[in-house]
């Protein structure tokens, strides 16, 4: 599974530079960096909150799921097995 980072189009629809973001949430510009470019494997609620907040958005706008190929029989056969409910 993948979780992809939708920032930096949200960003651009808000005609926000990163730099003026990470100013306004209080965050340093290479963590934000991290997220923006999908590299970080976790994020505080209150970090998204803070995001969403200054964007004015959701968190479904700036986080997208894609089930990987190779993970997507995975789930399939736990489910016929009982193992995911």
């Amino acid at each position: 599974m993948a979780i992809l980072v939708k920032l930096d189009e949200v960003l651009h629809e808000r005609r926000m530079t990163l730099t003026e973001l990470a100013e306004r949430i209080g965050i340093t510009l290479a963590n934000l960096s991290i997220l923006k470019t999908g590299k970080a494997r976790a994020m505080r609620f209150s970090t998204l909150g803070a995001i969403c907040e200054v964007l004015a958005c959701q968190p479904g706008d700036l986080l997208e799921f894609r089930q990987d190929s190779a993970t997507e029989g995975a789930s399939v056969g736990l489910e016929e097995k009982g193992g995911l409910k």
